[in-house]
């Protein structure tokens, strides 16, 4: 067992990583630039299982935000995989309104952790609020106006960029032993 003196890592490099690439390709394909199998692989691996065990981390650190975002954002990804799975193996079908509503429980769960976002910095603030717009276009492409999905890719985009922000931040953070990228002040008091 480690003492309390040996510095231990940061769970959310790999959280913030996980989400931020998933994001960033599922984007790409999003406005045509890539096909959904590198989404999938992604969704299952990277965006899945790595932010899931990066949550379990954040648990273990008593971080209950993280907890509860890397978690669920994992367990997101996975479930959207598995959505994609079982459309193209024909076992269920998945309608876009099936999706839509997947998407808006999203919605809503983004909206409380834009909330809890707001209190943490600026970046994790900027970082939730595209998250919570990105996922309303998407919520709209899925409900008759299939044109915001290429909207919701390209603001979405800008959303994952974020989420590298903050993982650099922490990272440059301790690799420099001074803030080199800064997050900004918490939104709310």
């Amino acid at each position: 067992m480690a003492n309390a003196e040996t510095p231990q890592g940061n769970p959310a490099v790999v959280g913030l990583a996980g989400f931020g690439l998933t994001t960033l390709i599922l984007q790409f394909h999003n406005v045509g630039w890539c096909g959904i199998g590198p989404v999938v692989s992604l969704a299952f691996v990277f965006g899945g299982l790595a932010q899931m065990i990066a949550g379990f981390q954040e648990f273990k650190c008593g971080n209950n935000f993280g907890f509860s975002a890397f978690v669920s954002y994992g367990s997101f990804w996975v479930a959207l995989g598995v959505i994609f799975m079982l459309n193209y193996f024909n076992v269920y079908h998945s309608s876009t309104t099936d999706v839509g509503w997947f998407l808006v429980v999203w919605t809503l769960y983004t909206a409380i952790m834009w909330v809890a976002a707001m209190r943490i910095h600026t970046a994790m603030a900027i970082t939730f609020t595209l998250l919570l717009i990105g996922f309303i276009l998407l919520d709209l492409a899925h409900f008759g106006y299939p044109q915001m999905t290429v909207v919701a890719g390209w603001e979405l985009m800008l959303c994952a960029l974020s989420a590298w922000y903050m993982m650099a931040h922490v990272i440059y953070a301790q690799v420099f032993g001074r803030d080199v990228l800064p997050v900004g002040k918490p939104w709310l008091k």
